[in-house]
């Protein structure tokens, strides 16, 4: 009989789970912005400016972006997981990544919200 011994935070399902919904977020945003791009038709800057000077568009927009950052860090996080060994160096790399899709999550709102 083989005894498992299990260590760690117990991801798993729920992340598996997180990263599919997030992955339906991005697409469902990716089919609706291509459909308001082919409505809309922006070709200038005060029109891509007016395409997101709506709430609805910015927040759907942000969620399209939190949603990136989510799936990516899952994703990120399972590859340094899988292999980098060392530990000081896999928490190194995983806190520059927290680092990056953070400061870049901001960006977003920033820019979002700057419209």
């Amino acid at each position: 009989m083989v005894k498992r011994v299990v260590v760690g935070a117990h991801y798993g399902l729920r992340d598996w789970l997180v990263q599919r919904l997030t992955a339906g977020v991005m697409a469902a945003y990716t089919v609706l912005f291509a459909i308001v791009l082919m409505v809309a038709r922006p070709t200038n800057y005060s029109n891509w400016r007016a395409l997101f000077s709506g709430q609805a568009m910015k927040l759907a927009t942000l969620l399209f972006f939190l949603s990136l950052c989510l799936h990516a860090w899952i994703g990120m996080r399972d590859i340094l997981m899988d292999y980098v060994g060392a530990l000081w160096v896999r928490l190194g790399l995983q806190a520059i990544v927290i680092l990056a899709l953070t400061a870049w999550a901001l960006w977003a709102v920033q820019v979002l919200w700057s419209v």
